[in-house]
């Protein structure tokens, strides 16, 4: 009997350190896009390993806030994690690729920039003790004003709604002055004149009910900042090697059904614009003469930032186009 019950213990523990949990930390809300893919990837793998990788989602950042993050990962506080990539382009300039205005317009030049961004995305990571999973778009960023666009030029000495250092640069570059507003506060710093335009996604004017205080959107498509989501390396190496193919397969899925939702959601926000009185329109061809200048010029700046990593970027994405 001594050694049958010691020989079930053995088999219960056996079982038990056979499963591995890990918490994975993700900025975003539970009804995000975003989360809602993490959501179906984790379940990928639960399914694929039979329950011997668990990953426990932990939305809005409840568990970790977003500038620490990447941290978290990086030391191995948490095996897995989401963050916004230009989070941390401060940090490391290769994050900010998808953050130069007019770079890469629409999903298409997007996904060909990712491509060319990868591999030294990974090298990068791998630096910071990190594993690149998968990444995911955005939905593209566009122009607010309150009064409709003739040409660029009508942006001149307007106070333009910034959020990061790249965005008011781009305002200098307009003619615009920038003006830093968090998200909640743009409603009303446009009801009071303290700003006349802006520039983010559909997504994010569906969000604030941008038709209240602007009547027109241009759907520019200037840039698609990117969310990635990345596995401590050496957390990642203990897993057994089926858990390890599960994870990426899981991953590549992921990615895959990550940008098609985040077109999706590109869509759905255009639309509820336009029903709600909005004029959403595409710039005209001048417009985006002048706006793909804008684009060169901070190209040329984010290259010399990035150095030999910026070059090698640039050069793989303009063999792409």
């Amino acid at each position: 009997m001594i050694v049958r019950s010691t020989l079930l213990f053995l088999a219960a523990f056996g079982a038990a350190q056979a499963q591995t949990k890990w918490d994975m930390p993700t900025p975003y809300s539970d009804g995000e896009f975003h989360t809602r893919n993490v959501v179906t990837f984790v379940e990928d793998v639960k399914k694929a390993t039979g329950g011997k990788l668990e990953l426990t989602v932990h939305s809005n950042g409840s568990l970790i806030k977003h500038p620490d993050i990447m941290r978290a990962v990086s030391t191995g506080q948490v095996n897995i994690a989401e963050f916004l990539l230009g989070q941390f382009g401060n940090e490391e300039p290769v994050f900010n690729a998808d953050n130069v205005p007019f770079l890469a317009a629409g999903y298409d030049a997007a996904w060909k920039l990712y491509q060319a961004q990868k591999p030294v995305l990974q090298k990068k990571l791998e630096g910071r003790g990190m594993r690149l999973l998968y990444s995911v778009a955005w939905p593209g960023q566009g122009i607010y004003t309150k009064e409709p666009l003739k040409s660029v030029g009508d942006l001149k000495g307007t106070k333009f709604r910034t959020y990061s250092p790249m965005t008011a640069r781009l305002a200098e570059l307009l003619g615009a002055s920038p003006t830093v507003v968090q998200v909640p506060e743009v409603p009303q710093m446009f009801a009071t004149g303290a700003i006349q335009a802006m520039i983010t996604s559909s997504a994010t004017g569906t969000s604030t009910k941008a038709w209240e205080f602007v009547k027109n959107y241009y759907k520019t498509s200037a840039m698609h900042p990117k969310n990635v989501v990345v596995a401590n390396q050496r957390g990642f190496s203990r897993l057994p090697k089926d858990q390890q193919n599960a994870v990426m397969k899981a991953a590549a899925a992921a990615e895959k059904r990550g940008w098609e939702m985040s077109k999706a959601r590109e869509t759905e926000g255009n639309e509820t614009l336009a029903k709600n009185g909005m004029t959403v329109r595409d710039p005209d061809a001048g417009m985006k003469s002048a706006f793909a200048k804008i684009g060169q010029q901070m190209a040329e700046e984010w290259e010399k930032a990035a150095g030999a990593d910026g070059q090698a970027i640039l050069k793989a994405y303009r063999a792409k186009k």
